[in-house]
């Protein structure tokens, strides 16, 4: 075959070649380096949860700072989704994503140094610019490598490794807090980031990504090391046939924010933006708090740890749950499901927590609503990638991620202002309401993407 023809079908088959391949060792590995940043990323945003009650104590901050304090660190969050997302569509997924890495790294160690609540807040912010860096890329990158068949269970996954995260940030506390302190415990957190050398040597750039940017040829080595592995699993006797197309015209990257406002992209980004921000208004509003207002009831510090580790373990089957239903069931009925599981089960462990109901009811409650939001993260996460074409999928994931942090930072301080005024069955009770809002909008204008291939979902 002539070169210029070989160069042609390989430039117009990356996305046909890699979706008619089974998943193999090659790609779960890759998975594996993925989810393990992101586990790691999960436990410095998860910590926040269970020290904030310790660093209100030593700073002597009132409510209102101290949910300050807790929506620091989604500031950083939405400037670094934002950014990163543009980023990572013009210069690719790996750079980026490695950055983030530093970033959150030397956030978390500089978090151990602070001396006063104002120097905590800025490192926090710089913490959450890498946090928040991180998320929209790691599920591009996973949602480029996985066939549609699979896609939705691997990000679901993927999702997964964030209530792991934050169970494993409660051990962490809970052993650690009397020993080495709050300080102690971000700077032990910042040590992981050295896994930066992992993504760096073991992981390649989305081939996807290569192709549409137009780096045919190392798009094509790429999504070879994909084949070669399928062959050398024996999963398969010999590769499938892939159609050969016209290659497709490559849209002018620097209107990659234009292009999700038009189209069909309009209605999808809406959609996205408004269930994003009501979302994580209600979840970060109710988990941030879950430790503190625990002590707040008369808990000492350790045993408030120790009930909110309990309470997330549910987040385990709750996020295999919505894996499975994601692509049983589909995305849109899945993603009303758990947000609806999580508005009731919120209303009644506010409930519970303003009546001093038993232990065991409150725990209970508790358990549901874990059960539910953990879940609801896995569908945003498998959901949001699915929606834009490769030119501009991190660009549409990171700006509703950023647009979630919105209400990431608003939530923690609103509670913090009303709490002595609403109390804590008013403030789970608007947590609800904020979930029913994020329902009521996928209801309307959601659309249906399981097992369709990404192209084929690209307009």
């Amino acid at each position: 075959m002539d070169i210029s023809v070989r160069a042609l079908a390989s430039r117009a088959s990356v996305a046909a070649r890699l979706e008619r391949l089974p998943m193999t060792h090659y790609q779960r590995r890759l998975f594996a380096i993925i989810a393990t940043a992101w586990f790691f990323d999960s436990m410095d945003l998860g910590i926040m949860t269970f020290v904030l009650g310790s660093i209100k104590a030593e700073f002597g901050l009132t409510a209102a700072q101290t949910g300050l304090l807790a929506s620091s660190s989604f500031l950083g969050m939405f400037l670094g989704a934002a950014i990163a997302g543009l980023l990572a569509d013009r210069y690719g997924r790996k750079p980026v994503f490695q950055v983030s890495m530093i970033f959150w790294g030397v956030g978390s160690l500089m978090c151990g140094f602070a001396q006063d609540v104002n120097t905590l807040m800025a490192f926090r912010v710089l913490l959450g610019f890498g946090m928040g860096m991180e998320f929209p890329i790691g599920l591009s990158m996973v949602s480029e490598i996985v066939p549609a068949k699979s896609r939705g269970r691997y990000v679901a996954v993927l999702e997964g490794f964030w209530p792991i995260g934050f169970i494993a940030a409660g051990i962490v506390a809970y052993l650690c807090l009397p020993l080495i302190g709050w300080r102690g415990i971000f700077i032990a957190l910042a040590i992981p980031a050295v896994f930066v050398f992992v993504v760096r040597r073991y992981v390649p750039e989305s081939p996807r990504w290569l192709e549409d940017a137009g780096r045919t040829e190392e798009a094509d080595a790429v999504t070879g090391r994909f084949e070669h592995a399928v062959m050398r699993s024996g999963r398969l006797g010999s590769l499938p046939d892939v159609a050969v197309s016209a290659p497709q015209a490559r849209e002018d990257r620097r209107a990659l924010f234009a292009e999700i406002w038009q189209g069909v992209y309009a209605k999808r980004t809406a959609m996205l933006w408004i269930l994003w921000l009501f979302a994580l208004l209600g979840y970060y509003g109710l988990t941030t708090w879950l430790g503190a207002l625990l002590q707040q009831a008369g808990y000492e510090a350790t045993k408030s740890v120790l009930y909110t580790v309990y309470i997330s373990l549910a987040g385990i089957p709750g996020f295999i749950f919505a894996a499975w239903l994601l692509e049983a069931w589909g995305r849109k009925p899945t993603c009303v499901l758990t947000l609806l599981g999580s508005a009731a089960f919120a209303y009644l462990y506010g409930q519970a927590a303003a009546t001093q109901a038993p232990l065991a009811y409150l725990i209970g409650a508790g358990l549901c609503m874990q059960f539910f939001l953990f879940g609801m993260w896995s569908v945003l996460y498998a959901y949001t990638p699915e929606l834009y074409p490769t030119r501009s999928r991190a660009t549409g994931a990171g700006f509703a991620s950023s647009i979630g942090r919105i209400g990431s930072l608003a939530g923690p301080y609103v509670v913090g202002v009303l709490l002595p005024v609403a109390g804590q069955g008013g403030i789970f009770a608007l947590g609800a309401a904020s979930f029913v809002i994020a329902a009521l909008v996928v209801v309307l204008l959601g659309v249906e993407t399981k097992g369709r291939s990404l192209e084929e979902l690209s307009h």
